[in-house]
């Protein structure tokens, strides 16, 4: 087994290269916790890289999906914002913490002029994107001997690589803290380097020189433990907010200002407060529907459903009933979903048996996604009903 990540080094030395060339880099990530520490850390990494080398900090375009408008991953919506951004000049286009599934949504960048790097940590489906480069452990090719990184450790790796030595104890410190939120909220592994990250995460999180944590220790105040504390933080990034493109906690982690940060925290805490009334309200009823239901998978959708609730109710609704939990939030045309299921069983496989009538789809074993037609609801059911009845 190989220490280094497939296409880590290539992908180092393309980011290198656009900061040397001034070129402009365009930084797509999921909008989650794993996904906002991604664009945080390369961005942060690729600005320092520009002071060292003494160049211009390259124009960044940073984007994120809408995932209650858009789903997951990259989209035609996002794709078309992005080119609106990038103008007619040459652009990076870097996407970290999804890509991997988004065959036609890659085609379609290249078309339109960007040059595609992918940083992604889940599962490789049997079509692979036509990316320029492909970071993702789980790709057939790749033979690292470990693969459950979250993705935020994941472009960590990634910026080892590309500031080497040169990365300062305080930069270190900063996106190790980011490294450990992110393995945390997206329930890696806590083994091999995620592990060591956590430990170092959690044992210095109270040094943390960012006012967004700085904040959230005045506002909270003493808690039972750290990973107490740091499940508030990552409860209020599970709390999901667009605007343009850019998801609020985004800027919020990035501010230099303590006094918004204080602000933001006390509305992101009301906020996460009222997202977990409401789930724990969807959670009981759906109990309550489903305590005598003896089919082997839970298929429900409403046009009443937020997609940004529907992970933690599977979620919990999984632990109640023992069974895979398959919830969507039915659209006008089309219903974007979330998976869970029992350990032992692999979400994205299930999917696979089904992907005619999908849209789209993927994520990891026991959690993952999906995009399918309203028409297609019914099938997609039958053919869930059939792979669980094995």
């Amino acid at each position: 087994m190989e220490d280094k990540i497939r296409n880590i080094e290539l992908a180092a030395a393309r980011i290198k290269k656009a900061v040397l060339d001034e070129e402009q880099i365009a930084i797509y990530g999921d909008s989650d916790m794993d996904g906002v520490a991604s664009v945080t850390i390369l961005e942060e990494a690729v600005c320092n890289l520009a002071s060292l080398l003494k160049k211009k900090i390259p124009k960044i375009i940073i984007a994120f999906p809408d995932r209650d408008k858009e789903g997951y991953g990259l989209n035609e919506r996002a794709l078309a914002f992005l080119n609106k951004k990038k103008g007619n000049k040459k652009s990076l286009l870097i996407t970290l913490d999804c890509g991997i599934t988004n065959v036609k949504e890659v085609e379609e960048a290249r078309k339109m002029g960007f040059e595609v790097i992918i940083v992604d940590h889940h599962k490789v489906l049997d079509e692979v994107p036509e990316a320029d480069i492909i970071v993702d452990p789980k790709h057939p090719l790749d033979d690292c001997y470990f693969k459950e990184y979250a993705n935020a450790g994941l472009t960590f790796k990634l910026v080892e690589e590309i500031l080497g030595d040169q990365m300062s104890s305080y930069l270190r410190s900063t996106f190790i803290e980011l490294v450990m939120l992110a393995t945390i909220a997206d329930m890696m592994a806590e083994e091999e380097e995620n592990q060591k990250w956590i430990y170092e995460g959690l044992l210095n999180i109270n040094k943390s020189q960012r006012p967004a944590i700085l904040a959230f220790m005045e506002i909270l105040g003493p808690m039972n433990s750290k990973r107490e504390f740091v499940n508030r933080i990552i409860s209020v990034f599970n709390t999901v907010k667009m605007k343009d493109h850019r998801v609020i906690t985004y800027d919020f982690i990035r501010t230099n200002n303590f006094e918004e940060a204080k602000e933001k925290v006390k509305e992101f805490l009301q906020d996460a407060e009222d997202r977990q009334n409401e789930i724990r309200a969807l959670t009981e009823n759906l109990k309550e529907e489903l305590k005598n239901d003896l089919s082997n998978v839970v298929f429900k959708g409403s046009r009443d459903y937020r997609a940004d609730y529907l992970g933690a109710v599977a979620s919990r609704l999984v632990g109640f009933l023992g069974k895979p939990v398959f919830l969507y939030a039915q659209k006008k045309d089309l219903s974007r979903g979330t998976v869970r299921v029992p350990k032992g069983i692999d979400a994205v496989k299930a999917m696979d048996s089904c992907k005619e009538v999908l849209m789209m789809y993927g994520g990891h074993a026991p959690a993952a996604g999906f995009t399918v037609k309203n028409e297609n609801l019914e099938k997609f059911k039958d053919c869930l009903i059939k792979y669980f009845g094995k």
